[in-house]
């Protein structure tokens, strides 16, 4: 596999992190994505436009205390690759983008939206790691995605590894 199909694999796998359903056990940042994300750099910069307070995380841990409480509250998040991922890939820097759709139940209601989300990924020793995100997402009309999002059943942290 080449770095292209390396990382578009990588990307797909990473949206899919994010799924939630009924009964998972809590979800925890650091567990789901550790091998996503590089953790130690000081150089990671990760935006996405869902979070109400729209912050900047400059380490992944502190990216996960952001994205932490409100996946405990959920119910279900379930996603689909809309389109992509599209890569381009160099010796120690790739970057890719993807949009995505899904529907998030919280406790309170559902909301179903469409996610661009842009990746540069850093070939690190331990293999290639985000350092930087940006998500910008558009919240779509109720039951928009009806018939678009597979059923799910059980816990989906397995499809990560």
């Amino acid at each position: 596999m080449n770095d292209e199909q390396l990382i578009a694999d990588l990307h797909s796998r990473w949206v899919f992190g994010w799924e939630r359903n009924e009964g998972d056990v809590p979800f925890d940042f650091r567990r789901t994505f550790d091998g996503f994300y590089d953790f130690g750099s000081p150089e990671v910069r990760l935006y996405d436009d869902f979070d109400p307070e729209q912050r900047v995380a400059t380490t992944a841990a502190a990216y996960g205390s952001i994205w932490e409480p409100s996946f405990h509250r959920m119910v279900s998040a379930h996603h689909a690759v809309h389109d992509g991922p599209h890569v381009i890939a160099g010796h120690d820097l790739a970057a890719s983008t993807l949009t995505f759709v899904a529907r998030i139940t919280m406790p309170d209601g559902t909301t179903d939206i469409r996610t661009t989300t842009s990746l540069v990924w850093r070939r690190t020793p331990d293999g290639w790691r985000i350092v930087r995100e940006h998500n910008s997402t558009k919240a779509l009309p109720a039951g928009d995605l009806d018939g678009m999002l597979p059923a799910h059943e059980g816990p989906c942290e397995a499809e990560l590894r």
